[in-house]
């Protein structure tokens, strides 16, 4: 039991599950910004030159992703994490998905935002739940969580409201009129999620 300090509440000690937990949840985000980065990539020329218009759009979600990516290398780094193993598979695979949506249309290639900006902003929501239910449990212990875990929290919701925000560009840029629009939207939705799944784990 820790005992309270004079400078506030003890900090809540997470447990080798809940460590384990932030490990993968953060090997799968990485994953998931390097695939983002790739589509983007792969996707701009393309749709630029058909769309010289969607230029800074394209270039401004690219750098978001980007952002984001720096990120997660940087606390795979801090925290010595393993990245994972399927690393050179997405970065081919986002890059392959990224281009045939790109010669596809615009409007495929934004259905292809609005199916992988949907399953990362459902993941991130699902982190950003889960660390808040360790601080409800450190609250009824009177204990805090540690100040890394308070700002990953913002880290994440400000990740996931750009996540969403390129899903709203996609939809004000006929997503919905790509064909044909469920198939492709369900395929890239669950291999996303697949993908997630498996970065998570090895």
């Amino acid at each position: 039991q820790q005992s309270q300090s004079s400078t506030g509440p003890a900090k809540y000690r997470l447990s080798k599950s809940q460590r384990e937990y932030l490990d993968s949840a953060i090997r799968g985000n990485q994953a998931g910004e390097l695939a983002a980065t790739r589509i983007y990539t792969a996707q701009t020329p393309p749709v630029v030159r058909s769309h010289p218009h969607l230029r800074p759009l394209m270039k401004h979600m690219y750098d978001q992703e980007e952002g984001h990516f720096s990120t997660f290398n940087n606390l795979i780094a801090k925290h010595r994490i393993r990245p994972t193993v399927m690393y050179p598979i997405w970065q081919a695979a986002s890059s392959f998905l990224g281009w045939s949506t790109g010669m596809m249309g615009r409007e495929a290639a934004m259905a292809c935002t609005e199916a992988v900006e949907t399953e990362i902003g459902s993941h991130y929501n699902d982190q950003i739940r889960e660390i808040l239910s360790w601080e409800a449990e450190a609250k009824r212990r009177g204990e805090e969580l540690d100040d890394e875990l308070k700002e990953m929290v913002v880290m994440l919701r400000k990740t996931r409201d750009e996540e969403l925000e390129h899903l709203d560009h996609a939809l004000e840029n006929d997503a919905k009129e790509a064909r044909p629009y469920d198939p492709l939207v369900t395929v890239i939705r669950l291999g996303c999620k697949a993908a997630i799944k498996i970065s998570e784990r090895i």
